[in-house]
């Protein structure tokens, strides 16, 4: 009967310490500002990195001094960028492109990247689905 126990304790503690991860995800309120709108017109392509839980693209924008800003912006998970038609090699480093979304709360430069488009016109949805706004699941008024 001990033994059993001891099974089911050690079973049940292996399966609370596993779901610990799920609980770590942020929220798009906590770390940006719904009402900070941003849109980069001439920023300058970095890197698109697709790792989980999210996906980062990073850029340089050059401000009015004519100094440039390392720039980072998150975007939807992968797998959802993917379905989008985003791939992880299909822009070239300095490729120009313009860059909408919802600035952080701590004034860093960084950003919900919610959707951008190249030099040539084409457009891309930085979230997994395109109705979805932000990862909570709100689009960037809140509704």
């Amino acid at each position: 009967m001990k033994t059993k126990l001891v099974v089911w304790g050690v079973g049940l503690g292996l399966l609370v310490g596993a779901s610990l991860p799920l609980l770590a995800h942020h929220s798009f309120a906590a770390e940006y500002d719904q009402s900070k709108r941003v849109t980069f017109k001439d920023a300058s392509f970095v890197k698109l990195d697709f790792v989980n839980p999210h996906a980062w693209v990073y850029f340089d924008v050059t401000d009015d001094k004519g100094v440039i800003q390392h720039w980072r912006g998150e975007l939807g998970p992968p797998n959802g960028l993917y379905k989008n038609g985003l791939r992880p090699n299909m822009f070239k480093v300095g490729e120009k492109m313009s860059i909408s979304g919802n600035l952080a709360k701590d004034a860093s430069n960084l950003m919900w990247a919610g959707s951008f488009s190249t030099a040539d016109g084409k457009a891309y949805t930085a979230r997994a689905n395109e109705a979805e706004g932000a990862p909570d699941g709100k689009a960037p008024d809140g509704k």
